[in-house]
């Protein structure tokens, strides 16, 4: 197991970045968020023409043919950005999932348009009536050649520009993952308030056809086992976003105590500050290291489901802290919505809620280690 990135991704990181930073400002940003779509368009159409949105589109429809890795590089430096953009929602919940198990139709009509910027897709993960992505109450049925949808999905990220949102619901032999459009008849959204500012509804199908086509791999593909490799996708994605915004966070942070002086000396210069940007430091490097281990053994074809586990939890906990000790060790300033450090508390908090409280996670680690024993790493 190698952390190094290759020349390729190192130059993949330096352009993107260069752009967001470029990019991003605080009136950008700003009307992006007011804006009717919730992310800056503009932006969108700069990454699609540096080739970004197709880092994991195969050559063959339009992108560059990377993966996983290249992705996660691209999506730390939006989260270090904080990027008004549906990155997480287009090319991880619904680029990853149509290039890895559709059909070739499906990656023909979608693909292209997802690596040139032309359109957005989504997916509704969190079931409102169950828990478990590989066992939704949302449920299909077979009606007149295509298939008719009830259920309610919760906190769908950008699905009122989505052309698709993918949507996970239980079949009369399993679990199949549909292409829905956002528009459909029988599809209400709800949209939710968040303190981010991103695009969040939720979903109520009730009757919503679509056509025998629409499911994901066809008829054949075992849709459960691709919910659960979605699942833990989406979550190594979240938290690679985690790394990049608390990354950013801390730098001002480590800026702000150099520069900010009372009795006479920086206040980084104090024992108590320098012990909590130290501990910041550690939490920081701990996200790193598990989300990136886990984004490893995903890209390797390897199990990965307890060190997804392991990184959701220092994603979401010791994000937190980092957020909370940038935006104490600001003080007043801290509060002022239009300083940096402002945004990226929030966006640290919002993915933390995202990911989830630590103790489910704490509680299926045990339940799985008593089962099968600590398992030897790779």
């Amino acid at each position: 197991m190698d952390f190094g990135f290759s020349e390729e991704q190192t130059a993949l990181r330096t352009l993107a970045r260069g752009i967001l930073e470029a990019e991003v400002t605080p009136e950008r940003r700003k009307q992006a968020e007011t804006g009717p779509d919730g992310f800056d368009r503009e932006l969108w159409s700069t990454l699609a023409e540096a080739n970004l949105l197709g880092l994991a589109v195969p050559e063959s429809f339009g992108g560059m043919g990377f993966g996983l890795l290249e992705l996660l590089v691209l999506l730390e430096e939006v989260g270090r950005s904080v990027a008004p953009l549906p990155a997480l929602a287009a090319l991880v919940l619904g680029g990853l999932p149509i290039a890895r198990f559709g059909s070739a139709e499906q990656r023909k009509r979608w693909l292209p348009p997802l690596a040139a910027g032309q359109t957005v897709l989504s997916a509704g993960l969190v079931d409102a009536d169950a828990d478990d992505v590989t066992k939704p109450a949302t449920r299909a049925r077979r009606m007149d050649g295509a298939w008719v949808l009830d259920g309610r999905k919760r906190f769908v990220p950008f699905a009122a520009c989505a052309e698709r949102v993918l949507v996970p619901a239980r079949v009369p032999d399993g679990v199949g993952l549909f292409l829905v459009d956002s528009g459909a008849t029988g599809l209400e959204r709800t949209r939710a308030e968040t303190s981010t500012g991103e695009p969040s509804f939720d979903l109520t199908l009730a009757g919503v056809r679509v056509g025998a086509d629409a499911r994901l791999g066809g008829d054949a593909a075992d849709g459960a086992a691709m919910a659960r490799w979605l699942y833990e996708h989406a979550l190594v994605a979240t938290c690679a976003l985690q790394v990049g915004v608390c990354e950013r966070a801390l730098e001002i942070t480590a800026g702000y105590v150099r520069e900010r002086e009372q009795f006479g000396a920086p206040i980084g210069s104090f024992q108590a500050v320098s012990q909590r940007c130290a501990d910041a430091f550690i939490d920081l490097e701990a996200i790193r290291w598990s989300t990136w281990r886990a984004a490893w053994r995903l890209a390797e074809g390897l199990p990965a489901a307890r060190e997804a586990a392991v990184a959701k939890v220092w994603a979401a906990e010791a994000g937190v802290r980092i957020a909370d000790t940038a935006q104490h060790l600001h003080g007043g300033i801290g509060v002022d919505v239009d300083y940096p450090i402002h945004r990226h508390f929030l966006w640290s908090r919002s993915l933390a809620l995202g990911l989830g409280s630590a103790a489910p996670q704490l509680a299926w680690l045990g339940r799985d280690m008593a089962r099968t024993g600590p398992q030897e790493g790779v």
